[in-house]
């Protein structure tokens, strides 16, 4: 694999950790800055709102600028939001700091797995765009839990200040790592457009909202499952979501390779196993053995399904994917919101700490019931593009590390 892909990983990793890493800081944020947690808990939804709007809009933006300046302004605009939230003086700007450093994740990785595809052969871009998620699966072993301790013995802006390093230190592997990328001539926000509305796109985006919203109807609550229902005490909190970042790190590296050899069944397989694994945890979540086994299965068919679904969208938005695959971030955060909120819907209706589990399969099968529709739209007459071509973005030679004026000049069919 290119070392690029490496300097998109650490980028990724950045990404995830200030991502994640405010459900954990909640209760010192909000004795800082004299405020409830249920109020800081809107730092969570001030991010994802980042991101759901940040995607499309900074992407088409961007539709006519190089790739790898693209990447370089995003991760330095991730970098101003890190520090305007270690620096906030209160929690309106930290509020904003938040939605600030949300803006440029989607819109990252939208670019980052065009650019992750180009970088190999065409029977191996699944598997690029896995390694770059993967920095995304390691900060959730590694990233969350040690920003967490440092943000509780140091102090929550530590924490900031140390995302924003790493950030510095992706965007200096960016710079010197990831090749130069051309923009097709004939790209704009208009052909960006009206990939977008295509309906093969629709319904990948679709299929992301309500089959990974499964995965954070549990995720959401899994702290205080693990202590009220596991009997497992709050030390143990940390072990438990290390473990969903162990299955979410595996499954990531299973789906690479399953995707370019058959996205759709891979597709299906995990919204499938996800929905039934969700099913089985209503269960096993009451014998704490089983129950971390669970967990851990859970992370991995959960994140089995990103891969295939990015790929797919991609590959339906043909030679406009950017704000396509942008977009499917944006639905990615939608589905976090949504399980979330489902989820919690259905402790507050009594049903108990289990009862997420139960709404997550629903949820799952529902995505699932939509990638099939899909699949089965994608076979009729007016499909475009064939099951072969799905895990194939672009074509052609891969890239090498060349300066502008020694790129060569790009065909119609790359991103």
């Amino acid at each position: 694999m290119p070392l690029a892909l490496l300097a998109l990983a650490v980028s990724a990793f950045g990404i995830g950790t200030t991502e994640f890493v405010m459900m954990g800081l909640l209760p010192n944020v909000a004795d800082d800055l004299g405020t409830s947690v249920p109020t800081a808990g809107h730092l969570v939804s001030a991010y994802a709102l980042g991101v759901v709007a940040g995607a499309p809009l900074l992407t088409a933006l961007g539709s006519r600028v190089p790739r790898k300046r693209m990447l370089l302004l995003l991760m330095a605009l991730f970098i101003v939001g890190n520090l305007a939230s270690a620096l906030a003086p209160g929690f309106g700007w930290l509020l904003a700091g938040r939605v600030l450093a949300g803006l440029p994740h989607g819109a990252f990785f939208g670019v980052g797995a065009v650019v992750a595809a180009r970088l190999v052969r065409e029977d191996r871009q699944a598997r690029a765009v896995a390694t770059m998620f993967l920095g995304l699966t390691v900060a959730n072993i590694l990233g969350v839990p040690a920003a967490t301790l440092l943000g509780q013995h140091l102090g929550w802006r530590a924490t900031f200040l140390v995302v924003a390093v790493i950030g510095l230190v992706a965007l200096a592997a960016l710079a010197r790592l990831v090749p130069y990328v051309p923009v097709d001539e004939r790209q704009g926000l208009g052909r960006e457009l009206r990939a977008l509305r295509r309906p093969q796109v629709l319904l990948g985006l679709l299929t992301a909202v309500f089959g990974f919203a499964g995965v954070f109807a549990v995720y959401s609550y899994l702290a205080s499952m693990t202590t009220e229902v596991m009997g497992f005490g709050e030390s143990t909190v940390t072990v438990v979501l290390a473990l969903f970042g162990i299955g979410m790190t595996g499954g990531a590296l299973a789906a690479g390779p399953l995707t370019d050899r058959a996205p759709r069944p891979t597709l299906y397989g995990s919204l499938a196993a996800l929905a039934l694994t969700l099913v089985a945890f209503r269960f096993t979540v009451h014998v704490p053995w089983l129950a971390l086994v669970t967990v851990v299965v859970l992370g991995a068919v959960g994140f089995m399904t990103t891969t295939p679904l990015q790929m797919l969208v991609m590959n339906k938005a043909k030679d406009a994917p950017t704000l396509a695959s942008a977009s499917n971030h944006s639905a990615f955060n939608l589905a976090n919101a949504g399980g979330a909120w489902a989820g919690g819907a259905a402790i507050a209706a009594g049903w108990g700490w289990t009862s997420p589990a139960l709404v997550g399969a629903v949820l799952a099968a529902v995505g699932l019931a939509i990638a099939v529709l899909a699949g089965v739209l994608d076979r009729g007459p007016a499909a475009s593009g064939t099951e072969g071509e799905a895990s194939r973005v672009v074509t052609g030679s891969p890239l090498v590390d060349a300066e502008p004026e020694a790129a060569p000049t790009p065909s119609p069919s790359r991103a």
